[in-house]
């Protein structure tokens, strides 16, 4: 049974077959998490489409940076009473930089699977 394409892209799987990953490590090992295989060892699809196209991942990775932003603005200003400036800072700061594997994984897979032009071909 196929994965749907939510799931393979939360899983970070190949978008042509769905069941590869496309990244060498776990999210967790984040000094290698953003490390990308360069084709899929199931299928043969080559990740990187033409040279230079993860370089569209920048933005949304910038739109997920906005995103985590606001969201830990928004909890500080209501959990903690609209607190000082600095406040803002040490929070925004460390949860983007921790965060920023996890942008970039999925800027990248939202990046293939949107602009990519790769379709499922299933079992085919």
């Amino acid at each position: 049974m196929a994965i749907s394409q939510f799931q393979a892209m939360v899983a970070c799987k190949c978008p042509q077959c769905r069941k590869s990953d496309m990244f060498k490590y776990p999210a967790y090992k984040l000094l290698k998490a953003t490390q990308m295989h360069s084709y899929c060892h199931e299928c043969g699809l080559h990740y990187e489409v033409e040279p230079g196209f993860f370089w569209g991942a920048m933005y949304v990775s910038y739109a997920f940076s906005v995103a985590i932003s606001v969201v830990v603005g928004v909890a500080d200003f209501v959990l903690l009473n609209d607190p000082d400036l600095w406040v803002y800072i040490f929070t925004i700061i460390p949860a983007s930089i921790l965060l920023s594997p996890w942008s970039m994984r999925y800027s990248r897979t939202i990046m293939l699977y949107a602009f990519g032009g790769v379709d499922y071909r299933g079992d085919k």
